[in-house]
């Protein structure tokens, strides 16, 4: 090669780089534009991706709930006796302590009565001296009688005789009913018992002095405990679905993990008007005697309730100014408020009366702000943006891309 040649083919090797690195310098800024293109455009997918909520979906579920309502109640006595006496006096003795069985006619005590003894003693005195009054007008009666053919007695005087033993007679009735009336009060000297039950009280002792009539506590109480009435009150709004007839499950404190059986029985039928409920009376079986008169119980009603209801969570209600709805999915993914009616509130789960069919898709817990019309994602569908997104964030924290 001559020394003239080697210049020409230096420049043409330097215009070939000069040409091949622009070429790549635009391929670079080529690739880099197309890139942030894409990412770009990746972003702005992603962005609106996050922007559309993503919500929990289930269909009612169309089983009839049973429900129970659990209220305190109070054992008491099928039928109770407090026993006051009628007579004064002391207690002479009694025959039967508390927890005792009776049965009807029992002796429970008997009280020396010496204030009614006299006064039994003195109306049987007046009976006889106004019997004998009567006996002796009776007498001078009949003598006047068989003289006022002869004219030794008038007329006036065996009619004034007449209406003498008239009176006397009367005053031998009210001796004696006097005296029939002491005798009955004399039957009270003895506290019987009035029906088979249990001696639940006593409040006296021998020689206690006793005063008649119902001041204070009463000398005895007999309880009829074969059967036990239970009292409760109940919500008014329950009222209508507890008949007559409803079983009851009973517990008491000192006998966990048992229930005893309970009917309704009768109901007030009435509300208080302090706190908003009905007293009910159930009776409970107590043949056995392990139940007690006056104890605290537990009282489960069981309540009526369809084959077939729509059953919503609760936290799937809207309430606002539109009143009360549930957010339901349409077949756009697209949000559905339909305005429903409770049926029965049962805590986490609500009865829908109307509004909602069985096959509709009901938003669980509806975030704040959604509104008709709204585009969602309905967690865990089949092919979802949100199980991509869940898949890679098991490998990295979800971010946006760029």
């Amino acid at each position: 090669m001559s020394p003239e040649s080697i210049p020409a083919v230096s420049h043409r090797g330097l215009r070939l780089t000069g040409v091949a690195a622009v070429a790549l310098a635009a391929l670079v800024v080529f690739v880099g534009i197309t890139t942030r293109k894409m990412a770009d455009a990746r972003l702005r997918e992603w962005t609106e991706t996050q922007a559309v909520p993503v919500v929990a979906v289930a269909v009612p579920d169309t089983r009839g709930n049973r429900t129970s309502l659990d209220i305190p109640g109070r054992l008491e006595a099928y039928s109770q006796a407090q026993i006051y006496s009628r007579v004064a006096g002391y207690l002479k003795e009694w025959k039967a302590d508390i927890g005792t069985p009776v049965k009807a006619g029992q002796l429970l005590a008997e009280i020396d009565a010496p204030d009614l003894d006299q006064q039994i003693m003195q109306a049987q005195a007046g009976v006889a001296s106004a019997t004998a009054n009567a006996n002796l007008s009776n007498a001078t009666l009949q003598r006047g009688q068989s003289l006022v053919q002869s004219g030794a007695v008038s007329k006036q005087d065996l009619d004034q005789r007449s209406a003498d033993f008239a009176n006397k007679s009367g005053l031998v009735k009210s001796a004696q009913a006097n005296l029939d009336m002491l005798r009955v009060l004399e039957k009270y000297k003895r506290l019987v018992a009035p029906f088979v039950g249990l001696v639940t009280a006593r409040s006296t002792d021998v020689v206690a002095l006793i005063s008649a009539g119902g001041n204070g506590a009463p000398l005895f109480v007999v309880s009829d405990t074969g059967k036990l009435r239970v009292y409760v009150n109940v919500p008014q709004n329950y009222v209508p679905s507890i008949k007559m007839g409803t079983k009851a499950q009973i517990s008491v404190p000192e006998y966990p993990g048992r229930n005893f059986s309970a009917i309704v029985e009768a109901s007030a039928r009435s509300v208080d008007f302090a706190s908003g409920t009905t007293r009910m009376q159930l009776v409970v079986d107590n043949a056995s005697g392990e139940l007690m008169t006056g104890a605290f119980a537990n009282v489960r009603l069981e309540l009526p309730h369809p084959e077939v209801a729509i059953n919503v969570p609760a936290s799937a209600l809207i309430f606002d100014q539109g009143g009360l709805r549930v957010a339901t999915i349409g077949p756009d993914n697209r949000v559905v408020l339909k305005p429903v009616t409770i049926a029965r509130d049962l805590g986490k789960v609500v009865e829908i009366a109307t509004g909602l069919a069985a096959e509709d898709r009901v938003i669980e817990s509806p975030p704040d702000g959604i509104a008709q019309g709204d585009l969602v994602r309905i967690a865990g569908a089949p092919g979802s943006p949100l199980e991509a997104e869940a898949a890679s964030s098991k490998q990295t924290p979800s971010k946006p891309p760029g």
